[in-house]
């Protein structure tokens, strides 16, 4: 009868984290699992390693944890508890190559060849994103809504913005103003 009960309550248990979540997620663990194996450098390597990963259940066990408890909680929490901290990529822009590093609560970016690094800060208390650079923390925007964020101005004005193109577009104008007077 235990053993009956105890099955009952796992199954429901289950059930319910696959229901109540309503959440497809990102599916972490499984794509850094075959993110790995496609960078295997032999193609007939990479086959084998996948085909045995099969037979293993090691995919099988992986998209299991994904649905059942990953993914559940990255819905419920807002954050994938798998996610690609500390990655590091490059771009290339007009002005030089960047790299820009994923880090728990945002993004560090650092010029090629420079030692001055800029921090890009989500707080999630306060659903707004900072720029920290020399020790300061200076804010950047604020969601106050789902379509509408509230921009920080270089001279401590505030601006609401519709997250459309045409919000964007007249943020895009005042921005230049201020740009135009910061070249002056």
């Amino acid at each position: 009868m235990k053993k009956r009960s105890f099955t009952l309550l796992a199954v429901t248990a289950l059930a319910s984290s696959l229901l109540f979540s309503s959440c497809i997620g990102s599916f972490g663990l499984s794509n850094k699992l075959l993110d790995w194996n496609r960078n295997i450098d032999s193609k007939f390597v990479n086959e084998l390693v996948f085909v045995a990963f099969w037979i293993v259940p090691v995919y099988e066990v992986s998209m299991l944890a994904d649905i059942l408890v990953l993914n559940s909680i990255e819905f419920w929490s807002g954050s994938n508890p798998v996610a690609d901290t500390g990655k590091i990529k490059k771009v290339e822009t007009k002005d030089g190559t960047y790299a820009i590093k994923t880090q728990e609560n945002g993004y560090q970016i650092q010029k090629e060849g420079e030692d001055k690094k800029v921090n890009l800060v989500f707080n999630e208390a306060e659903q707004s994103w900072n720029v920290e650079a020399n020790g300061e923390m200076t804010k950047l925007l604020k969601f106050t809504g789902e379509n509408e964020v509230l921009m920080y101005l270089p001279d401590g004005q505030e601006m609401n913005v519709e997250l459309s193109q045409a919000g964007v577009l007249a943020f895009k104008q005042v921005a230049q103003g201020y740009s135009f007077y910061a070249a002056r």
